[in-house]
């Protein structure tokens, strides 16, 4: 099993130690919100209240410092300090670089050194520097070819695509770090071949940032399983899962009218408040659905079981909620449900949580941040609140800039109040998201159907 240590090794934290076997975020600092939380004395006095970040994706970890006035020391080198002169302000708009981290590395944080051990499966350790070399050629093809070898795969009878035997490519409708998704189409045969007749299905294809072995394909097939047995109308519905050859796809509803992301930007850059209303109460319903729906347990990479009730996105954001027409009315329907937290959890990404390739935390509360294993359904509510706020004003609830930290933006600032930034907003309502965006010290709404029905009685 795959798994990363920080063993306290000196200061007043001896012997303790912090072990992570899955995917998450890790925050170091004097603040009591801290996943790993610092002695506030004078041994720490230079010490931030959020320091530093770990990004852990086990046996992989980096670390990245804050901007800090003392630096972080990573086997007696400090990384990511501002000078002496540098204001405070000017230095949490710098990006530091983030640092691999390797097996028996040391990190001192005032008078407190942590020795980081990585332990990976028997299958990685073994792996020849031949498979690696294949392994680098097959994680940089493109997801077209790819997917086209699969699909001439499935024609030729392999049984491990016959989930997606007969269909065709029709275009991309998107790509992104990982992968890439389709329209992909499959005339019924049993009927006369007319484009009426053939049935569309959005194919993603997910090409690993790592080799992927036999523990981390049955881990993906078997966290997705439970996406499959949501059935909501809000809910884009999974329907083929599959695996071959380092290359993972899965077959979902076709949404003809796009990403509300794609709607925003067709709109001018926001949505009139009636429409935004419209969407915002269809994702709370899908929501609310998704938090308690009951669904069987499922064994993590730790040995524990989970609860059965419920699932969380994670990453619930306006290129997240697709739309399709239902007699001439919009439907919204949550997308990627649970996927990519299946494929991070099987350690299929590789270590992209805080690197530039995956975005920023626009959509996040702080909560999420600071734990990203343990984000709970609140951590959805609030980024529905979230994606409100963009399709009402054009903005991010925080103050985000270019040259800034988005981590840290996240951590340390509050969202703007909505009518500052659009004074049309009926008070009421603007009263209902301002706390619904609110992540300290407790997210403002935890569950949907409470921030639905508040919102209800005012409209």
């Amino acid at each position: 099993m795959n798994k990363v240590t920080l063993k306290v090794v000196q200061g007043s934290l001896l012997a303790q130690e912090f072990s992570y076997q899955e995917r998450t975020t890790c925050v170091i600092g004097r603040s009591v919100d801290c996943n790993i939380v610092l002695p506030d004395d004078q041994a720490h006095s230079t010490i931030s209240r959020y320091h530093c970040l770990l990004d852990i994706n086990p046996p992989d970890i980096c670390i990245r410092d804050f901007g800090s006035l003392n630096g972080t020391f990573v086997n007696n080198v400090k990384i990511g300090q501002r000078t002496i002169d540098e204001d405070i302000t000017r230095a949490q708009q710098m990006i530091y670089p983030e640092y691999d981290l390797k097996d028996g590395d040391e990190i001192k944080l005032g008078d407190t050194v942590f020795q980081v051990t990585m332990a990976a499966t028997e299958n990685q350790a073994k792996q020849s520097q031949d498979t690696k070399e294949l392994s680098q050629i097959n994680l940089q093809a493109d997801p077209l070819d790819k997917v086209n070898q699969l699909l001439g795969q499935a024609d030729q009878g392999k049984k491990e695509l016959i989930a997606i035997r007969g269909y065709r490519i029709k275009k991309q409708l998107g790509k992104g770090n990982m992968g890439a998704v389709y329209l992909a189409t499959k005339s019924d045969s049993s009927k006369d071949v007319q484009a009426e007749n053939e049935q569309m299905v959005a194919l993603k294809v997910l090409l690993p940032k790592v080799e992927s072995n036999t523990r981390a394909r049955q881990q993906f097939i078997r966290e997705t399983k439970n996406t499959k047995l949501l059935n909501h109308k809000n809910i884009v519905s999974v329907h083929d899962i599959g695996c071959y050859e380092n290359t993972y796809f899965f077959t979902t509803d076709y949404c003809e009218v796009g990403s509300v992301a794609q709607l925003i930007k067709k709109k001018g850059g926001k949505l009139p408040l009636f429409m935004a209303l419209k969407i915002l109460l269809q994702v709370l319903d899908g929501l609310q659905y998704a938090h308690t729906v009951k669904i069987p347990s499922i064994v993590l990479a730790d040995g524990k079981k989970t609860s059965g009730v419920g699932l969380v996105h994670r990453d619930l954001k306006p290129g997240n909620l697709l739309l399709t027409q239902i007699d001439d009315m919009l439907r919204v329907k949550i997308a990627d449900f649970g996927l990519a937290k299946a494929f991070d959890t099987a350690g299929l990404s590789g270590r992209t949580a805080t690197g530039v390739s995956a975005g920023t935390p626009y959509y996040m509360p702080r909560q999420q941040v600071i734990n990203f294993k343990l984000a709970k359904p609140e951590v959805d509510v609030w980024a529905a609140a979230a994606t409100f706020y963009k399709m009402v004003t054009g903005k991010h609830p925080r103050r985000y800039t270019k040259a800034a930290d988005p981590w840290l933006t996240t951590l340390k600032n509050a969202a703007i109040p909505i009518r500052k930034r659009e004074p049309s907003i009926p008070a009421a309502l603007a009263e209902i998201i301002d706390t619904a965006l609110v992540d300290q010290p407790e997210i403002g709404f935890k569950t949907a159907i409470e921030l639905k029905e508040t919102i209800l009685r005012v409209i």
